[in-house]
């Protein structure tokens, strides 16, 4: 078993355990147990974003060191991916939690939140995605009046 599956058996573990536990204490609970379980998946996204800085600035330490005048793109294809595979696999609980929360308008703001942290890692992965998304200017249109 690699170190992901570990981690990602670890976390159905803790989900399963937070919704027994939900079970068995009742409705007033809930907040705090939903709560719990959160900062436990916050801890381990913010565990693996430090591990793959501080591999990205290792890398970039290493080609600086070499003369190299900028480092090469570090997300490939797989990183792109992977990233969409874990935020599908994330969203599934969040749903959930989201849903049985606070019903239609919880699950709503859980998906907004989904999709800004995949737009703002596709802005990230491709610098040019949004360059061209401007609104046009009533001094746009002068130049076309002329």
């Amino acid at each position: 078993m690699t170190g992901m599956d570990a981690r990602d058996t670890e976390l159905k573990k803790e989900l399963n355990a937070t919704l027994q536990a939900r079970r068995e204490l009742g409705d007033e609970y809930e907040s705090a147990l939903v709560d719990s379980f959160m900062e436990k998946v916050d801890q381990r996204i913010d565990g693996a974003v430090e591990r793959r800085l501080r591999r990205q600035l290792a890398e970039q330490q290493m080609v600086a060191a070499r003369g190299a005048r900028s480092p090469k793109p570090t997300d490939s294809f797989g990183d792109r991916f992977g990233f969409g595979i874990v935020t599908l696999v994330v969203a599934i609980p969040l749903s959930g939690i989201g849903g049985g929360v606070a019903g239609l308008s919880g699950l709503l703001v859980t998906w907004i939140g989904i999709v800004g942290v995949n737009v703002v890692q596709a802005a990230r992965t491709n610098p040019g995605l949004f360059r061209g998304w401007r609104r046009k200017s009533a001094k746009d249109d002068d130049k076309w009046q002329d």
